[in-house]
C-alpha cells in the first residue's frame, strides 16, 4: 500500500476506531467459498474455507554474505516473479502476497478437488526450485533450499486499511494462514521434506495424493499416536523433463564444440530422473 501523507487527527481516528468496534457480529458472515472482494466494505467481513500455500527461501540471511547486492537483487527477482506467475496461473488463487523472500497465495476451496489443485501447485513450486538452481548454477550463484507449507480451514476475510485515504488492502486472519506459514518454516529443516502439509489437506485429498505423503508426529502427536502434519518432496514430471531435456540439449552442444556443459553460458542440467505419470516422490 503506498502512502498519500494525509494529515493525521486524533480526533477523527477516535472516529474511525469507535465506528469499527460498534459494527455488530451479524456484519461478518459465513460462506463456503471466497466471495468477489468488491462485496468487502470497512464494516463487514466473511469467514470462508481456503487453502494457504506458503514457500520460503531456508538460510536467505547468509546468501548477503555470499553475493553482491545486484546478484541478490537478480536472483531474489527471479525468485518472486515466478513464485508469483506458478500461484497466479491457478484458476483459484485469489490473493497473492509478498514479504521479503517469502510468497503466500490464498486458494479458493469451496470441493476436494481444489485442495487436489493446490497441493499440486505445492509440488510445482518444489520443481521450480530445480529451474532456479538450473539457472543459478550456470551463473556461478549458490543454489538455494525453500520450504513450502500448505494447510486448510476457514479464515476471516476483512478490509483492512485507512478509511478515506485509498489505502487499503485485504487481510486474511485465521490458523489455515498460521499454520500454512509455520509448517513453510519447516520445510528443508532439521531433515524434514520440503513440503510440509496440514492434517486437513491431508484428509481432503484423492488417496493417490494421500500415499505421497508421510506422517510426521511431534512429541504431543506420537504420544496419541495421530500425526501432526505430513510432508513429502514431490516434483511436476512435465517440468521435471524439462529440465533434463535442457541438459541433453547442453551436453550435446558440448561435444559438438568440445566445451563442458557448466562452462559460460552454456545450458546445465540436474540430472535426468525416473518419471512417472503424475506426481511423485524423489
Amino acid at each position: 500500500m503506498k502512502a498519500t501523507n494525509i494529515p493525521y487527527s486524533f480526533n477523527e481516528s477516535d472516529d474511525r476506531i469507535r465506528e469499527v468496534l460498534d459494527g455488530t457480529d451479524q456484519s461478518f458472515e459465513e460462506l463456503d467459498q471466497i466471495p468477489d472482494s468488491e462485496r468487502l466494505t470497512f464494516a463487514n467481513g466473511f469467514y470462508v474455507n481456503c487453502v494457504a500455500l506458503f514457500i520460503d527461501i531456508r538460510g536467505s540471511s547468509k546468501l548477503p554474505e555470499i553475493h553482491t547486492r545486484p546478484v541478490l537483487g537478480k536472483i531474489y527477482r527471479a525468485y518472486i516473479s515466478e513464485c508469483v506467475a506458478l500461484m497466479n496461473q491457478d484458476a483459484n488463487c485469489r490473493e497473492i502476497f509478498i514479504e521479503g523472500d517469502c510468497v503466500s497465495g490464498i486458494f479458493n476451496a469451496p470441493y476436494k478437488s481444489n485442495i487436489d489443485t493446490a497441493f499440486f501447485r505445492a509440488a510445482q513450486l518444489n520443481t521450480l526450485i530445480k529451474l532456479f538452481n538450473y539457472r543459478f548454477e550456470q551463473k556461478g550463484y549458490t543454489p538455494i533450499e525453500c520450504g513450502i507449507g500448505l494447510a486448510y480451514g476457514r479464515a476471516l476475510m476483512l478490509k483492512a486499511g485507512y478509511k478515506g485515504s485509498a489505502i487499503n488492502d485485504i487481510v486474511w486472519m485465521g490458523d489455515v494462514v498460521n499454520t500454512a506459514a509455520n509448517l513453510c518454516h519447516q520445510g528443508n529443516k532439521n531433515g524434514q521434506k520440503p513440503i510440509q502439509v496440514s492434517s486437513g489437506i491431508f484428509i481432503n485429498l484423492k488417496p493417490e495424493n494421500q500415499r505421497m505423503l508421510s506422517p510426521v508426529y511431534t512429541t504431543l502427536g506420537s504420544l496419541v499416536g495421530s500425526p501432526d502434519q505430513y510432508e513429502a518432496n514431490l516434483i511436476d514430471p512435465a517440468m521435471e523433463k524439462w529440465i533434463a531435456d535442457q541438459k541433453m540439449k547442453a551436453q550435446a552442444l558440448a561435444s559438438l564444440f568440445g566445451t563442458q556443459p557448466n562452462s559460460g553460458n552454456n545450458l546445465l542440467g540436474l540430472g535426468l530422473s525416473t518419471l512417472r505419470r503424475g506426481l511423485f516422490d524423489l
